[in-house]
């Protein structure tokens, strides 16, 4: 905190009173908000969550009276660094998330800025409307942060910008008063330039400043061509001149106009005013062509404009490499042939299948006509979701890159007209190519706005001033194709500074005062637009920074380390995605709707101290412990994330060092040793259950360890499942010869507490016959790993590879039951073991399954048989557990569960359940726990018909829904064998 900061400690502290919403200015929270999606840095003075228009007048108020400032913010996934300051951070997206008035005759929703774009079109579509600008952050991208760049997204060519939808905004002035914009006709126009208030002056301003002629050609000649309709370069004072105000003929005037696309520089948007659209055609397919250059690509892309496409989207080869590593997206590439260097992904809708595919052959004609193009797979709709999942992750993907060399935004959101877009990017290329640069190409080619990125290491001084040089360069190229250097993402801090020579310095002196009489105190958002700093400044890294190397017992080594893992976060935002979005990541966050609890929240605080650390610990941070405590390690972000950010990981890894420093707790003791206290407990099991199942006893060792008093125990089975298997498996029967053999992995869950479902699980494969063979080996470590026991974990994972390097391979796989256990060998195993280990841990990740992937093998292969059951019809209603999810898939258990003729099976649409190993017995954590599982999984649960079976995988999950709902899950393998014949 500077000096000047810290003197102002107090009056934050007054103000933090006088709020309904919260003030915070720690630490932690300064840190996760001194940075958004761009590549800049700078430290707020403290940030905000109102809950009123009445705080966000103290506020104006504080920084008025302070000489500070406010910088809006609502999912913070901003590219330009719109969001970053030295002010207040005043987030809307907790608090200001109503959808306030819908007119279904008018086709219009009046909703508060904090509402996320793709939850609106969840409540629009019994309606038949939608919002219809669509950007890769739909899931999380909020309204007000489309108002503020005026997005526009995929599907502009036949929607147009956010700046098209806009009818009305109540916002906030810069003096306090409240406004409400909205078109006026002339007569109106006149009595608002009659207000003897701020409002009044604003008019009167744009009245006096438009009305000059010179002014008017002065815009008319300088600013973008009309024909971009992705235009967003400074102020829109063109669409102000085009109204009829100040153009015979024009349109109705609003001030709307200008302060989409501001950024929060003029006013504070509190309720925003859009129109709807009718929803498009149900069925959609996309043709994904295929070409051998960019060029090619671009010429194809004017053919495209020709037919009646709803989108043109570009990914060219860099990103599609990309994809190949993502255990996510590597599964979306099932269309794409051959090694093209250059995707063109174009999308028909039609009322049936049949009427878009006939509108997807007559654009391949054409492109065959013009000889442009290799490939031409069409995309059927089942099929679309998954293609364009693909195509929205590009962003995040980029950040996959090895090595501290990245794809920067900068000139990514050039604009040109789409007869120009060819040229453009060939004069673009060839400039890159001066510059030492392959550039990345992706987005949106039929609006002429390609996401254009150098790579660059900006940890470098060289690069930092390339950065610059790249950006001056395209600033030129854009100006003489008269083309708009911000298309959708914005000017923020690192396009403003090229805005004069994009519209002239008189234009751009016509914005200052635009700015100044809207704000004159540049308490808004300052810095952003006009009078920003060199675009080079406050960035991220220092120049010519040494990147921290941390001993780390986890191998990071293939992202270079653990902090290069956090610094893969590149703040797209991905981790705040709600829950009926799907997916898994960041359950905590999906709860609590706090920042710090996203995985780029928690990455940006591992980054910022393990960078700047001068401790002798450098986890020892009370922030690092805080971001990461409600981590529930659901390995979400494995997945999900496109940029891969490991946090389960990278948490495992800090309680290890931390623990360095402060010790073990006693309650991590006990779950980490939680297979020998079993152990211990079998021998004595009835007197052992007792004690769990006593309200007084159990009671007691809650209190002790920290366990929730509402947690119902595990009871421990009176014998274990190898004791069981050693007795019994010699006198199982089969259904003849072996057909194959398998190793089972008991896990330490299954072998003391779920030991019918192990015997279950060894019943049923012996009699579809396979030989089911059990070794001594140890437990998996999944306990210890989650609890920060690293050194524990680690002598269990090498003891168990050390057994199973040389009897598994892929004729004699691994089989598991618990998947926490299980896909242990797949995840941490090959990071985890000593160096004598790593080649056997890798060839082992290989051939290691769950017991539903061997089972759904088995079945596609034709060795197990529908007609080996029973023709009793069943509903099941399916939970995955948060690793298969994240680590195999659902799938498998899907198709295992549906093989009896009459059974079906529908997926609840969970996330994580909330226990997540020990999570949900801590008692700290049980009221979030819950939470969670409220959120989808408990509903879906209850509303189950009692016929209903309700199925999942994990152990955890099992328990979760037997304490949330009382009802009792199976597991697919129990539910498998009572369906046997």
């Amino acid at each position: 905190m500077t000096s000047d900061q810290q003197n102002l400690l107090p009056r934050l502290k007054e103000l933090a009173n006088q709020l309904e919403g919260e003030l915070k200015f720690d630490s932690l929270t300064k840190t996760l908000y001194a940075t958004d999606a761009s590549v800049y840095r700078e430290m707020p003075l403290a940030v905000a969550l109102p809950k009123s228009e009445l705080d966000i007048q103290k506020l104006i108020a504080f920084a008025k009276a302070y000489k500070t400032s406010l910088i809006p913010r609502t999912a913070g996934t901003s590219l330009a660094g719109q969001c970053v300051g030295n002010g207040i951070v005043v987030d809307v997206s907790k608090h200001f998330t109503k959808i306030l008035e819908f007119n279904e005759s008018e086709k219009s929703v009046k909703v508060q800025p904090g509402v996320v774009r793709d939850e609106l079109n969840r409540f629009l579509k019994p309606y038949g409307l939608f919002f219809s600008p669509i950007t890769s952050t739909a899931n999380r991208a909020m309204i007000g942060g489309m108002v503020g760049n005026n997005s526009s997204g995929t599907t502009s060519i036949v929607y147009g910008t956010t700046r098209e939808k806009v009818l009305e905004l109540k916002v906030i002035l810069s003096n306090g008063q409240p406004a409400i914009f909205e078109e006026v006709d002339q007569n109106t126009f006149e009595s608002k330039c009659r207000l003897d208030n701020l409002e009044g002056t604003l008019y009167r301003q744009v009245r006096k400043e438009l009305s000059d002629v010179t002014t008017q050609q002065c815009i008319r000649d300088n600013f973008p061509k009309k024909s971009i309709h992705r235009r967003n370069t400074g102020y829109a004072l063109d669409y102000l001149l085009d109204s009829e105000i100040f153009t015979s003929g024009g349109g109705v005037f609003n001030f709307c106009k200008l302060l989409t696309g501001s950024e929060g520089t003029l006013a504070f948007t509190t309720e925003i005013k859009i129109s709807l659209d009718p929803l498009p055609d149900p069925i959609e397919v996309v043709v994904a062509a295929h070409f051998g250059t960019i060029h090619e690509s671009m010429k194809a892309a004017q053919v495209a404009m020709k037919h009646p496409a709803t989108a043109v989207e570009l990914m060219d080869k860099i990103i599609l490499d990309c994809t190949k590593e993502s255990i996510e997206y590597s599964k979306n590439r099932y269309f794409v042939e051959g090694d093209p260097m250059a995707l063109l992904m174009v999308e028909f809708t039609g009322k049936t299948e049949a009427e878009a595919r006939e509108k997807a052959e007559l654009f391949i004609q054409d492109l065959r006509h013009a000889g442009f193009g290799y490939a031409f797979p069409i995309i059927e709709p089942s099929m679309t979701k998954s293609a364009w999942a693909l195509r929205s992750a590009g962003l995040g993907l980029l950040a996959n890159i090895p090595g501290d060399s990245k794809a920067v935004a900068c000139i990514e959101d050039t604009a040109v007209d789409i007869e120009d877009l060819a040229d453009y990017i060939d004069e673009f290329d060839q400039m890159m190519e001066a510059h030492g640069q392959e550039p990345v190409h992706y987005a949106h080619a039929g609006a002429g706005e390609i996401h254009l990125r150098p790579i660059l290491d900006l940890k470098k001084s060289e690069d930092q001033e390339a950065f610059y040089n790249i950006s001056l360069d395209v600033a030129k190229l854009v100006k003489k194709y008269n083309g708009s250097l911000s298309g959708e993402h914005g000017d923020g801090r690192v396009r403003a500074p090229f805005i004069p020579m994009m519209v002239g310095e008189e234009n751009y002196q016509l914005f200052r005062r635009i700015k100044y009489t809207w704000d004159p105190d540049n308490i808004l958002n300052p810095g952003k637009i006009v009078d920003t700093a060199p675009m080079n400044t406050s960035l991220r890294y220092e120049a010519d920074m040494k990147t921290p190397v941390h001993d780390t017992i986890l191998n990071f080594d293939q992202v270079g380390g653990i902090l290069r893992m956090a610094e893969k976060c590149n703040g797209s935002g991905d981790c705040r995605k709600l829950p009926e979005s799907g997916g898994t990541m960041c359950p905590s966050y999906q709860a609590t709707r706090n920042e710090k609890d996203t995985t780029r929240g928690r990455a940006n605080t591992l980054r910022e101290f393990l960078t700047l650390d001068k401790r002798g610990n450098a986890f020892d941070h009370p922030e690092i412990k805080e971001a990461l405590d409600l981590c529930l390690s659901c390995k979400g972000c494995t997945a999900e994330c496109p940029s891969n950010v490991d946090m389960a990981s990278m948490k495992a890894e800090f309680q290890y060092q931390y623990h360095k420093t402060h010790g073990v707790p006693l309650r991590s003791k006990a779950f980490a040793h939680i297979n020998d206290l079993n152990q211990l407990g079998s021998k004595i099991s009835a007197l052992a259950n007792f004690g769990l199942s006593n309200k007084f006893t159990s009671g007691w060792m809650k209190s002790v360890l920290g366990v929730a008093s509402q947690r119902s125990l595990p009871k421990i089975a009176s014998q274990s499942l190898r004791a069981w298997y050693k007795q019994n498996y010699a006198s199982l029967s089969s259904e003849g010869i072996p057909t194959k053999e398998l190793f089972l992995f008991v896990d330490e869950f299954t072998n003391y507490n779920d030991t019918e479902i192990g015997i279950t699980t060894i019943k049923l494969l012996k009699k579809l016959g396979y030989e089911v063979k059990v070794v001594e080996h140890d437990e998996s470590g999944r306990s210890a790993l989650s609890k920060g026991l690293l050194e524990k974990a680690r002598k269990h994972a090498d003891r168990n590879v050390s057994v199973f390097q040389d009897i598994i391979d892929g004729n004699t796989p691994l089989v598991g039951i618990e998947p926490s256990a299980i896909l242990s060998f797949r995840d941490e195993y090959p990071r985890l073991v000593s160096e004598a280990y790593r080649e056997g841990a890798k060839k082992l990740k290989f051939h290691t399954l769950l017991i539903d992937e061997f089972l759904g093998r088995e079945i596609a292969a034709g060795n197990i048989k529908k007609e080996q059951f029973t023709e009793e019809s069943k509903l099941i209603k399916l939970h995955g557990h948060c690793h298969q999810k994240a680590l195999s898939s659902l799938t498998w258990t899907q198709k295992v569960l549906a093989l009896p003729t009459n059974f079906q099976v529908e997926v609840i649409p969970s996330g994580c359940c909330g226990m997540a190993g020990s999570f949900g017995y801590e008692a700290e954590h049980y009221e979030l726990s819950m939470q969670i599982g409220e959120m989808v999984l408990f509903p879906e649960v209850r509303k189950a018909d009692a016929a209903v079976l309700i199925a999942a995988p994990g152990t955890s999950c099992r328990h979760q829904i037997a304490d949330g709902t009382k009802r009792f899950a199976k597991h697919p393998v129990e539910i498998l064998w009572e369906a046997l014949l």
